[in-house]
């Protein structure tokens, strides 16, 4: 059955993928790309024909596979997920799939800091350049890199959130360099493919990570050195969908500054999830007009409808910076209610 798929490129399996996830599921995906994939992707579906039951079956063996292999490779590293793989699917198969994913989606290196303890690995980082800290933490997941970043000492704290955002791509050479000097001071590793890294998203992943308290005292000292950086890395922290880790309270007055335009805009791309808790927030009336609206509206353009949320997320922003409102935000934060 996996034979049905293999004469089809990425581009059209990925089609057919989102064809059988369905439209509300696909939109959430296709939300995650850039315009140029979504141009792309769009067009590929509306030349799909006929799907037959073999190939569908075969795509969606295939996309499982590559989801068991990543989540495998995140929990233990590339030897662990090989074991788990052989016991699923065998032996041969577990080795394609592996490749297949090594050689596709460029699995980061430093895949061995996975296992290694925050307190070790700070005091191995805490005498190295910030651009090497930078460049490690960088293939950490976010919420890991942020304990490693609170525990650092506070001069080293600002110039490392301001190369990582700085940041563009990696020499493969240096990397493995780097790689290998780790491997001396900490434990074995396995050797990974190379892919971009930093970027200004990693380190807004990063800051909404670290609690409030020190999050302030980074951005207050990131501003004297480079208040642009500064205010792009805090616009990209808080996402429409962010809506979410806001209390009913704090949503309520929200939405009293919002326009109700914008707001049914704004509804028209969001998630079932976050259109329940603006709904629960509104009196049935409002509520009620709001999803005729949404109802009745046709297709817009997804441009619209970001400028849309952006402006909501704006409003948000400027509740929560005369303490408004509260964002639930970063490990670690606690509130008092």
């Amino acid at each position: 059955m996996a034979e049905r798929g293999k004469g089809l490129n990425g581009v059209k399996k990925a089609a057919i993928m989102l064809v059988l996830l369905g439209p509300e599921k696909a939109s959430k995906v296709l939300k995650k790309l850039d315009d140029a994939e979504v141009e792309e992707l769009t067009l590929e579906i509306a030349n799909l024909e006929k799907i037959d039951e073999e190939t569908q079956k075969a795509i969606l063996s295939e996309f499982y596979e590559y989801a068991k292999a990543k989540d495998y490779l995140s929990t233990g590293g590339v030897e662990y997920a090989k074991k788990l793989l052989e016991t699923t699917f065998g032996p041969e198969r577990a080795i394609d799939i592996i490749d297949r994913l090594v050689s596709n989606l460029q699995v980061k290196p430093f895949d061995f800091l996975r296992k290694v303890d925050v307190a070790q690995l700070v005091n191995v980082l805490q005498d190295e350049h910030p651009q090497t800290v930078a460049l490690i933490l960088c293939y950490l997941p976010p919420q890991v890199a942020a304990k490693v970043i609170a525990e650092l000492p506070e001069y080293l704290q600002v110039d490392v959130i301001k190369r990582i955002s700085t940041m563009d791509s990696s020499n493969p050479d240096i990397v493995k360099e780097i790689e290998n000097k780790l491997k001396d001071r900490l434990s074995a590793f396995t050797v990974q493919s190379f892919s971009q890294v930093g970027g200004i998203d990693i380190s807004a992943e990063i800051m909404n990570n670290i609690d409030r308290a020190m999050s302030n005292k980074i951005f207050e000292k990131l501003s004297e050195r480079d208040p642009r950086l500064s205010d792009e890395i805090r616009r990209r922290m808080f996402v429409f969908e962010d809506i979410t880790k806001l209390d009913d309270r704090s949503i309520q007055r929200v939405l009293r500054e919002v326009d109700s335009k914008d707001l049914t805009l704004a509804l028209k791309g969001a998630s079932e999830e976050v259109k329940d808790i603006i709904f629960r927030n509104m009196s049935k009336r409002a509520a009620q007009i709001v999803q005729e609206e949404l109802d009745y509206m046709g297709p817009v353009r997804v441009r619209d409808v970001d400028e849309a949320q952006q402006r909501i997320v704006n409003i948000i922003r400027k509740l929560e910076e005369s303490g408004e409102i509260i964002i639930r935000g970063g490990a670690g934060e606690e509130l008092i209610e």
